[in-house]
């Protein structure tokens, strides 16, 4: 298998114009997969490539599922364009199929490539109680032919594509088959920071050999040109950025404030402080409007924090791969990011190291470059988290 070539650049490089430019230029022999998180993003793809027709899956089969139709149009060797989600349910008969098709893949963004499995001990235990399920060598087999729909269907699934685990005897994982990755004659990964991304650990843990690449200008065309950390800009990047260095911030002075453990246990007095320090920054230190503004927080307190004049300004805090808020100036993210402890737990027992830091400082500057900062023009951040607030200033001197 040839080396996967990861496209480490910063956002707003070219990695999308360079991979649109990488199409239309390739021979008419060439057969492209293009894979990105979200189907505005799916269609901009089909639109935006003149010299081919790429085709969106759908569920119009006879299985009435998008995945039937994504191995159709692999037999009928069509360029393709979907979504992570969808590429996310490959299985063995996926992989057969693109293996020696003369297929490459483009990957929009790293993808989720590992989760924990929706389903808790006492069902686990129930299950091979019951003789549907058999562990062996922490792979979970579903054995049961009986079972046709309910409760487990989607653990069903998983389990007969061969991607499921047991981890420390306790939780289910769904892992993406790294065969899938081999299947392809290249693979281009589209993203910046890959060091910090789980992807990138999920490579080291099954052996995938890549290497980096950047993208720049040349003034003609874009190209891949040699992996340069130093050569990002990122002090313009920074500069454009007006953060927030006043009292409100008082609320999360504690390097562990605004984790997700810290905001789960946060009690209600608390938590309408956080409110109102969110409310106020918006309303009179920035004095935003409700179309201007964009925010966040772990999705489990989102309906504690939002208010008047902000709350339907939500976002996830792992956007990232969208331009829909592209006219937004006036940013909170009231969120301290940490890797899931189930997946470090998993690389971390599996002998490979995450690097916490990287991690968190590489979510937040996705989620900001979703606004209008992916233009060039300024925007206002409150960053409540004293840890988040020194992560990017770290980053913005080459220090992580």
């Amino acid at each position: 298998m040839k080396a996967i070539k990861i496209i480490d650049s910063i956002m707003g490089a070219g990695k999308t114009s360079w991979a649109l430019q990488h199409i239309e230029g390739a021979p008419v022999y060439k057969k492209f997969i293009y894979i990105t998180p979200y189907l505005d993003e799916v269609q901009r793809i089909i639109t935006s490539v003149e010299s081919r027709t790429f085709i969106e899956p759908n569920n119009n089969n006879s299985e009435g599922r998008k995945l039937r139709s994504l191995k159709e149009l692999i037999v009928a060797g069509k360029d393709i364009a979907a979504t992570h989600s969808l590429f996310q349910t490959a299985d063995d008969e996926l992989i057969e199929l693109l293996t020696d098709s003369g297929y490459t893949l483009i990957l929009d963004e790293v993808m989720d490539v590992i989760e924990r499995a929706n389903i808790g001990n006492h069902d686990i235990k129930a299950l091979l109680d019951s003789k549907y399920i058999e562990i062996v060598e922490n792979r979970v087999s579903w054995i049961y032919d009986g079972y046709t729909d309910g409760r487990f269907n989607d653990i069903k699934l998983l389990a007969r594509a061969g991607n499921l685990f047991i981890h420390r005897g306790s939780f289910l994982l769904w892992a993406f088959p790294p065969r899938v990755f081999q299947a392809f004659d290249d693979v281009y990964v589209l993203t910046y920071l890959f060091n910090a991304q789980v992807q990138r650990y999920y490579y080291d843990l099954h052996g995938l050999e890549y290497e980096f690449h950047a993208v720049r200008y040349n003034g003609q065309a874009f190209e891949l040109s040699e992996y340069d950390r130093g050569a990002e800009r990122r002090e313009e990047l920074m500069s454009l950025i007006d953060l927030y260095e006043g009292k409100l911030n008082d609320v999360a002075e504690r390097s562990n404030a605004l984790s997700t453990t810290w905001l789960s246990r946060a009690n209600e007095s608390v938590l309408d402080g956080l409110k109102k320090a969110i409310s106020n920054y918006f309303r009179n230190i920035v004095k935003a409007k409700s179309n201007e503004i964009m925010w966040t927080t772990v999705k489990d307190r989102r309906s504690d924090l939002a208010g008047k004049g902000y709350s339907k300004a939500f976002t996830a805090c792992n956007l990232r791969a969208t331009n829909e808020y592209a006219d937004r100036w006036a940013l909170a993210y009231v969120y301290n990011r940490y890797c899931h402890p189930i997946e470090r737990v998993f690389f971390e027992d599996n002998g490979v190291t995450v690097d916490q830091d990287l991690f968190a400082v590489s979510d937040l500057l996705q989620w900001v470059w979703r606004s209008r900062i992916r233009k060039g023009e300024t925007i206002h951040l409150y960053l409540p988290s004293s840890r988040m607030r020194s992560l990017l200033k770290a980053w913005a001197m080459y220090e992580i």
